[in-house]
């Protein structure tokens, strides 16, 4: 039995991390503002901590850190930019500050954006278009690098609330994009890569349940994605569509 903590439970993704690990039967600790936004069902399985992420002093973080053997964190928007940051790098420093033996495996959540689109190493969120948005990401990941902690980062495309489609159709890539960007591209200057990278999007919007089950599938110590950037992608052929890229109403999502 694997002793998770799940900060942001009650967030998109948070909830579908939460319910796996309790369905696989983890030792599961949540930590979160509101306990009265986790169902009931949930709320009677798991171990709460009310805190704010924002607020709450290091030292706190850290003996909510101790004797865990994974830390999971799906709180924060990369839209709310320094504060972002701010609270990545709290939680960070948190679990900087455990003794090096008894520092759990740490899943951090970023975008696309922060993967490599060929072997120059350039990334999408290098690029002045997408950093205005997305540069939270490429702060929190440069600040997680420079630790000794066992981290992960997953790097999906935009997730939707759909059925899980499993991870044995899942494409999965560490470092680089999971999806195919033209060789001739790398010759390309910057502004004329971009349009690759967003033209294979849809081809990264995923399931908020697969994204969960990556990282709940990839928990132990050392393992293969240690200190790597995890992309996802859907299988070869399948599209997927949201309404800020297809151009529909918020409600009409779906993965064709």
């Amino acid at each position: 039995m694997t002793k998770v903590l799940i900060l942001g439970a009650t967030g998109s993704l948070g909830r579908y991390v939460t319910q796996q690990a309790v369905e696989a039967n983890h030792d599961v600790s949540v930590l979160v503002r509101s306990p009265s936004k986790l169902p009931a069902d949930i709320r009677e399985r798991v171990v709460v901590h009310q805190a704010d992420l924002a607020t709450t002093p290091e030292s706190d973080l850290a003996a909510i850190f101790r004797n865990k053997d994974a830390v999971i964190n799906t709180a924060g928007l990369v839209t709310e930019g320094q504060r972002f940051v701010d609270l990545v790098a709290r939680v960070v420093a948190g679990l900087e500050s455990l003794e090096e033996g008894n520092r759990p495996v740490f899943w951090f959540l970023a975008g696309a954006a922060l993967l490599d689109l060929d072997d120059r190493g350039r990334r999408a969120v290098g690029f002045p278009r997408v950093a205005a948005t997305y540069w939270p990401h490429l702060a929190n990941f440069e600040r997680i690098r420079q630790t000794g902690l066992d981290w992960r980062v997953l790097c999906p495309g935009p997730m939707v609330d759909q059925p899980a489609l499993g991870l044995g159709r899942m494409r999965i890539s560490l470092d680089r994009l999971p999806v195919r960007i033209p060789r001739s591209a790398r010759f390309l200057p910057g502004t004329l890569v971009l349009p690759f990278f967003a033209h294979r999007i849809p081809e990264m919007i995923i399931p908020y349940a697969d994204a969960a089950a990556v990282m709940l599938a990839n928990l132990t110590p050392a393992s293969e994605m240690s200190r790597h950037r995890v992309g996802l992608a859907l299988p070869s052929g399948m599209r997927g569509t949201k309404a800020r890229w297809a151009a529909r109403p918020p409600a009409a999502v779906r993965i064709a």
